[in-house]
């Protein structure tokens, strides 16, 4: 499989998030070569003298004002990495391992960590291999960098720890063994300058805003076909209705809907006549709050574009030679980007919850059968499909709270305030898990409604979008187990087949 090419503080989201999708080896532009020798060297010279370089010759942290002899270094790196490795809870993802150690990849590139090439040619040789490290997924606070999970893939890039290889778990040297690679032997500086940094708590939630995107895409398409469903009326979309506004998402959001509601025979059924003078927030402001959440996500999808090709440790060599101290470890920015996101997705889910209410209510639903079953009574139809995104949505309202507020010092008060950006963006998994689940609910409730208004048909764009849903889920007839059918739903969701059914061009990123 051929390589993606990394160029450092030059790599756009597009290219990371193929490489995440696709688990795709990557390795750093030639370019990026000279910067990595030149600091290497700077460090070195640093290790042989006489002045104490933070993380260089002294211990860390708390620690950073014992001198350690020249003899010693390699061994300080060593401990550094063993006593870090102290993670817990279960593994990360592979597909968000390797991207952690690709996002490595770029920081170390930037030429300013002082590692040596071998350094950065063996984690290429663990993608392109596919030694993926096994790294329990709690522990860190974010800040000073993602410590215990980064020294856990540090762990096994020294032959000790567990790494995943061939669809086995083995020891770390073992597994670099196998795929025929020789663990290294951290100098000066290397073991601090792969544990400190953001690319734990970064990978994670870069991971979380590419799959709430495409649930943000998927939304805009369940939204219309619920708007039909529910006989909505499209003049909320009128596009100087939004224009006079002027926010982008909310003005995209309203042109995209608009090309799927085109032509609907549903929508032109009732433009005269019908006695409803307004619908329901949910179905008329669905720009407004899908469109501002589609603004926030590409605010947060910015910063971590930047963050992603950042330089992160600490010490950092400078481009004139001095390697100084600082901060950038600390993941405020990408704390911030985790809470913008998870407050998106539980917004997008909020009010798609409130567009499956509308639909099982026969009040409310303009002349659909309760609960969207043929015979209501003896069925129940979609009653507890309902229920179970009213659970998720609430579930999603309480894990979107800010996680960035809630400092604490640790470290013997050294490292008094950090960014919690790990756990802010470890629960984004979780939270577009729960809205996929809500979405392919009101696909199912907004497809089933579509069916009741035969012989009058939905728009061209939105029957590919049924018939998409209708080759994995059934018309609802009587009432049947209806778990494996969320779930397939909730999984065309999941992997954007139902939104690009639509055969029209996706807002991106």
């Amino acid at each position: 499989m051929t390589p993606e090419i990394l160029i450092p503080a030059q790599t756009p989201l597009a290219q990371i998030e193929r490489i995440y999708r696709q688990e795709l080896p990557a390795v750093l532009h030639p370019s990026a070569a000279k910067g990595i020798a030149s600091a290497a060297a700077q460090i070195a010279k640093a290790a042989a003298g006489d002045i104490a370089v933070y993380g260089v010759n002294t211990g860390f942290g708390k620690l950073a004002s014992l001198k350690i002899a020249p003899q010693d270094t390699a061994k300080l790196q060593e401990n550094l990495i063993l006593s870090h490795c102290c993670g817990v809870g279960d593994p990360m993802p592979r597909n968000i391992t390797r991207l952690m150690m690709v996002l490595k990849l770029l920081s170390l590139g930037r030429g300013a960590s002082g590692v040596r090439p071998e350094i950065v040619t063996l984690i290429e040789a663990m993608l392109a291999r596919g030694v993926t490290p096994v790294i329990p997924a709690q522990g860190s606070v974010g800040a000073s960098g993602d410590l215990a999970p980064l020294a856990h893939m540090t762990a096994t890039m020294i032959g000790h720890g567990e790494a995943e290889f061939g669809g086995k778990v083995l020891p770390g040297a073992e597994a670099l063994k196998v795929a025929g690679l020789i663990p290294v032997t951290l100098g000066p500086k290397e073991g601090l300058a792969l544990i400190n940094g953001t690319q734990f708590s970064t990978a994670y939630a870069l991971a979380g805003l590419f799959d709430g995107w495409r649930a943000a895409q998927s939304a805009l398409v369940t939204s219309a076909l619920s708007t039909d469903a529910i006989m909505g009326s499209t003049a909320p979309l009128h596009a100087d209705i939004h224009a006079l506004r002027g926010q982008p998402g909310q003005i995209e959001a309203a042109a995209f809907m608009r090309d799927l509601l085109e032509g609907s025979v549903i929508r032109e059924s009732h433009r005269e006549g019908d006695t409803r003078v307004q619908d329901p927030y949910c179905i008329r402001c669905q720009p407004q709050v899908t469109g501002a959440a589609m603004d926030v996500l590409r605010m947060a999808a910015r910063t971590l574009e930047i963050e992603a090709n950042a330089a992160t440790d600490n010490p950092l060599v400078l481009s004139d030679g001095l390697i100084v101290s600082g901060g950038n470890f600390h993941a405020e920015p990408v704390g911030f980007a985790a809470d913008m996101i998870a407050l998106a997705l539980s917004e997008i889910g909020a009010i798609a919850q409130r567009r499956v209410a509308l639909m099982v209510d026969p009040v409310l639903s303009f002349d659909l059968p309760a609960f969207l079953t043929p015979r209501p009574g003896l069925n129940s139809g979609l009653m507890i499909a309902e229920v179970t995104t009213a659970a998720l949505m609430s579930e999603n309202k309480h894990i979107a709270m800010p996680c960035v507020t809630d400092s604490t010092p640790t470290s013997a008060n050294q490292e008094d305030h950090v960014s919690m950006a790990a756990h802010g963006a470890r629960r984004l998994g979780r939270m577009v898990k729960n809205l996929n689940a809500i979405l392919g609910v009101e696909a199912i409730c907004a497809a089933q409604g579509v069916d009741f208004r035969a012989p009058l048909a939905t728009s061209a764009p939105l029957q590919k979008v049924v018939a998409c849903l209708r080759a994995q889920v059934a018309t609802l007839g009587d009432d049947r187990y209806l778990a494996p059918d969320l779930a397939a739903a909730a999984q065309l969701i999941a992997s954007g087949d139902l939104a690009r059914a639509a055969a029209i061009p996706l807002p991106t990123l």
